[in-house]
């Protein structure tokens, strides 16, 4: 009987085990992709920087000159693409043992839901972490404060006053990104998009957006947050949020500006044979970064 050797029967089965790990991959959408809007990178690192823009124009008596504004930068925040990688081996004797099949199957599924539990877990602590002043953005200020420094004094993407999760906070929520201004002070129609909630409130989100009245109340008023389609991108439960409290909306802020997801390589599944061992070696890597550019990109609330 002919020795399994790894020059044959792995090669031979490659294009399976391969196509076993893709489909694990994507079994279900990523939770990430729908909370962070993606832009692509060649570079180690991309810089974004805050548009200074206009003030407010004012008055020009008669025969005097025209004022002159400045458009200077603002802020400057830099996303350094990291490189997440890991690999997994079928030994030799199982290669000879005809277990390779078996073997590398199961490995390489395991390996997809490594990465993509890894990708979900780095995502989310942008959002676990944007309440802690340890972890800051291009303006020395956490992800999620009342006092990001801007051209036009302090502004807020946090609740003012921090609540449960609840219809009227909601509303509250809604109405404070409404009034979101530049960096210059400006009115820029901001808009909530998506509210994103963990587990532990995911029944409560749903009963008061898809409530027809009034949610847990005997009140006869409409749900005025469904009825006006104020969220139009619906709820996003993440269960990689580890904050039983916390809830979040991220807004209509410009795409590529906001919440980032920035992919400098797509993932790669590879394998290679290892030259000591003849083991089968078998290995994933993916390289990108989460962050933020413009603060304006989400709201949050970290819970009463």
């Amino acid at each position: 009987m002919a020795t399994i050797t790894t020059a044959s029967h792995p090669q031979q089965l490659w294009p399976g085990v391969k196509a076993i790990f893709g489909k694990a991959y994507d079994e279900k959408p990523l939770v990430c992709g729908m909370v962070f809007d993606t832009v692509s990178s060649d570079k180690a690192y991309e810089k974004y920087v805050e548009e200074g823009g206009f003030g407010y124009a004012p008055v020009k008596p008669e025969g005097s000159a025209v004022s002159y504004d400045t458009d200077a930068q603002g802020y400057t925040e830099t996303l350094t693409n990291v490189t997440y990688a890991l690999g997994a081996k079928v030994s030799l004797e199982a290669l000879q043992d005809n277990q390779y099949e078996n073997v590398a199957r199961r490995r390489a599924a395991k390996l997809a839901r490594s990465m993509r539990c890894t990708k979900e877990n780095v995502a989310a602590m942008v959002f676990n972490r944007g309440f802690n002043s340890s972890y800051t953005g291009g303006d020395a200020t956490e992800l999620f404060s009342t006092s990001h420094p801007t051209k036009s004094g302090n502004q807020s993407n946090h609740l003012t006053v921090a609540a449960d999760f609840s219809e009227a906070s909601l509303e509250d929520m809604l109405t404070q990104i409404r009034g979101a201004t530049d960096t210059r002070g400006l009115r820029i129609g901001l808009k909530g998009m998506k509210l994103v909630v963990p587990a532990e409130l995911e029944f409560d989100a749903h009963r008061v957006l898809s409530s027809v009245n009034q949610s847990g109340t005997a009140n006869n008023d409409v749900n005025a947050v469904r009825n006006m389609g104020m969220l139009p991108a619906g709820l996003v439960v993440w269960d990689y949020l580890t904050d039983a409290d916390a809830w979040f909306i991220k807004t209509d802020a410009d795409i590529g500006s906001g919440m980032i997801h920035q992919q400098r390589s797509a993932l790669a599944f590879t394998r290679d044979k290892d030259f000591d061992t003849d083991n089968a070696c078998m290995k994933a890597a993916e390289r990108y970064a989460f962050g933020w550019g413009d603060w304006r990109g989400a709201w949050a609330s970290p819970g009463a």
